[in-house]
């Protein structure tokens, strides 16, 4: 049976188009999913608890003249089997009048089911955290793959089409052509490249390819992936390899650090493993570099953990740098041309998130957003916020 709902990429822009829709009411809602059978039997039954979850809110906050045809791509997702064969770790669904995305997600997420004014997208931004996730460049003479993913997984992602593969593939006519007088040169995993017998230039002939291989590789990588998604690229290459790369890159996304091995002889799982080894420190550096800018800000006046303060500087445009804790939610609306916050909304679990809804402010007015850990939050509060003035 063909598949009849294709997810969708979940990329900043994506995220950008979502917290733009102006359509209303939203409909959110999200779910932890298993990847294989017998555990993911039970998703679309847990799914379909939750799409009841949101036709029963609807009901108590717009009454018994709902839009029935709002739910309909949701009941349709519900019954499409081969759709839930080929699910991941966690699902997003939102949908309101003229719009339905699905995410499928590589880490857990906590279930919920929340009709509001706005789409609750926290979870998506946590996910988009470029220190949480990262992209894998496989990179050898003869081949390169792309991986991307966080602690959790590192799933393989399909090259661009302007992506080139092959040495032969980059440089088409330009590749010098072997011959039959050959010894051995470089090499990664049994594969050499050729060196020529009684020719001194063949020689520079050959690093001159992979130099212009490598360049064509950055180049495109740069263009088609990490410039759309804005993660962190680390380079999986034998240390030769890593200083030709590293001389001609100009991918400012290039991690500091790589893996100093063949990328061509490890299994996807022992690739994981070292790659969350060395993306671990940078990620938690990353995340104690904000907190300290918090604590910096903080000293000279221009930040707070006080929800209302920063409420109202998020819709001033204040806010520089907005940290959420992760695991909070606050119940409530943001009077966007106050920064009031809704007292009566407060209690309601079926309406807006104003940790949530303050990242959409802060984000649609320039500011940075980062969703942390309670552990790694600078504040009691669940918010700390820096301002620019």
């Amino acid at each position: 049976m063909k598949t009849t709902h294709t997810a969708h990429a979940l990329t900043p822009t994506s995220l950008a188009e979502i917290l733009s829709f102006q359509g209303r009411p939203c409909l959110s809602l999200y779910q932890p999913t298993h990847r294989r059978h017998p555990d993911n039997q039970q998703d679309p039954i847990r799914f379909r608890h939750l799409v009841k979850a949101l036709a029963t809110s609807l009901r108590e906050q717009h009454g018994a003249d709902i839009d029935k045809a709002q739910l309909e791509p949701f009941e349709a997702l519900a019954q499409d089997h081969d759709f839930w064969n080929h699910t991941l770790d966690g699902l997003a669904v939102l949908g309101a009048p003229g719009l339905f995305r699905v995410f499928l997600l590589q880490r857990p997420v906590v279930e919920l089911a929340v009709v509001a004014d706005t789409f609750h997208t926290k979870p998506l931004r946590q996910f988009l955290q470029s220190t949480g996730r990262y992209q894998v460049l496989a990179l050898s003479l003869h081949k390169i793959q792309f991986f991307e993913g966080d602690r959790n997984a590192l799933e393989p992602v399909a090259l661009a089409a302007g992506v080139p593969q092959t040495m032969n593939a980059a440089l088409g006519e330009e590749h010098t052509e072997p011959h039959s007088t050959v010894t051995s040169y470089g090499g990664i995993g049994g594969g050499h490249m050729a060196m020529h017998h009684g020719q001194g230039g063949r020689k520079d002939e050959i690093e001159g390819d992979a130099e212009r291989f490598f360049r064509a590789v950055d180049r495109a990588v740069l263009e088609h992936h990490s410039r759309p998604s804005g993660l962190p690229l680390m380079l999986a290459a034998l240390p030769e390899h890593h200083h030709l790369f590293r001389q001609v890159s100009h991918n400012p996304f290039l991690m500091a650090s790589g893996l100093m091995i063949d990328p061509q002889g490890l299994a996807q799982d022992e690739l994981l493993k070292r790659a969350w080894d060395v993306a671990a420190p940078q990620q938690l550096a990353q995340q104690a570099a904000w907190g300290e800018a918090y604590a910096a800000a903080a000293a000279q006046g221009l930040g707070s953990e006080d929800l209302s303060q920063v409420a109202h500087a998020a819709v001033a445009g204040r806010v520089a740098t907005l940290l959420i804790e992760a695991e909070r939610q606050i119940a409530g609306r943001i009077d966007e041309s106050t920064g009031r916050i809704d007292a009566a909304a407060l209690g309601n679990p079926r309406v807006d998130d104003v940790l949530d809804d303050l990242g959409a402010l802060v984000e649609k007015l320039g500011g940075e957003v980062h969703v942390l850990s309670a552990a790694r939050m600078p504040s009691r509060s669940g918010v700390a916020a820096s301002f620019r003035h």
